[in-house]
């Protein structure tokens, strides 16, 4: 078996420039894992908090990094080799996963790469209705929509609260997607949709064809009008761009009402909140293989849409995050494995 592959590396912290299209040595899968050859790998923010050594976060927050490091969670592929203790995958299986997280926040999940060896729990196979590509866009985004408003999937002790994550009911309600047409966000909006809600989304203007057509049956352009002075009597918000602004929504909300900031970090209203009756809550997306299995239906019948903001070949990863850190992404940025 040839041992080499390329991949997409830095050697230090930094921008964009940092990463480098390098030879790297191939994964041995483990006792428990499946080698992919990827086809596509998904583009998330934990990919440039890593890259950058995860500045935003704490320092005792901030995990212990071994250079050099292949960022990267998201892919979809082909299945190369099956470790002998693995039933489910053969080789030649179209298959596509969230890789080690947040448990390879160091840089373990190593998806930037012409190969990956994936833990078989966390794998499923992919949709047959869409390509790698678009399959490659859906795991981190589209199961942190499911896990904080469908199905957590897991017992893990929450780092950011004491309480457990608990999704709200979604039917017959009125749920407001801020930052909706991003990533997660576009995700939020079609979940809540299918659920049976009344979806508000709020977004820049480029973005609302868009939006009513994966089904929010209203929307609010954000540079024209705040969300948060025109909204009331939500039932929900779910807010993809979180971040100490997250407590404006509080207002949006009737009492007993449910505030989701995707990322809550720096959050300050929970005096607030408790005046209102307002639960905020927030969880850690998880890899989930059985969770991945269970939306692939839903993205095979296009209940659930990947839109694609860009694709770059994996060369060109510095182009893909320098297309990130411009802002204002509708859907996801792939990267394309020949």
């Amino acid at each position: 078996m040839n041992d080499g592959m390329k991949a997409v590396r830095f050697h230090a912290f930094g921008g964009p420039e940092v990463l480098v299209y390098e030879d790297a040595a191939k994964p041995e899968p483990k006792a428990g894992e499946v080698l992919v050859r990827v086809r596509a790998v998904g583009i998330n923010p934990p990919d440039w908090y890593l890259r950058e050594g995860y500045k935003t976060l704490p320092p005792e927050w901030r995990p212990r990094v071994a250079f050099p490091v292949t960022p990267g969670t998201d892919i979809s592929g082909v299945v190369e080799v099956v470790a002998e203790d693995v039933e489910g995958f053969q080789v030649g299986d179209d298959v596509y996963s969230m890789v080690r997280f947040p448990e390879g926040g160091a840089g373990d999940s190593a998806a930037y790469a012409e190969y990956v060896a994936v833990p078989a729990s966390q794998l499923a196979l992919k949709p047959t209705g869409i390509d790698h590509a678009h399959a490659a866009g859906a795991p981190m985004s589209l199961l942190t929509a499911w896990q904080f408003m469908i199905e957590l999937g897991h017992d893990v002790p929450n780092p950011l609260q004491p309480n457990r994550h608990r999704p709200v009911p979604l039917e017959g309600r009125t749920v407001l997607v801020n930052g909706a047409a991003g990533g997660v966000g576009h995700f939020a909006v079609q979940l809540a949709v299918w659920k049976g809600a009344r979806v508000i989304a709020a977004a820049s203007a480029k973005n609302e064809t868009l939006l009513r057509d994966l089904g929010a049956a209203e929307f609010i352009d954000y540079a024209k009008n705040r969300p948060e002075d025109v909204v009331r009597e939500a039932d929900l918000v779910v807010d993809a761009v979180g971040g100490p602004a997250t407590s404006r929504f509080l207002r949006t909300l009737k009492r007993g009402g449910a505030l989701f900031p995707i990322f809550p970090l720096g959050f300050s209203g929970a005096e607030e909140a408790e005046q209102r009756g307002v639960t905020v809550s927030s969880t850690q997306v998880r890899s989930n293989g059985s969770q991945l299995a269970e939306l692939a239906a839903l993205l095979d019948d296009s209940t659930v849409r990947v839109v694609i903001d860009s694709t770059f070949p994996l060369a060109d990863a510095r182009k893909a995050h320098e297309r990130a850190a411009r802002g204002h992404i509708q859907g996801k940025i792939v990267l394309t494995v020949n």
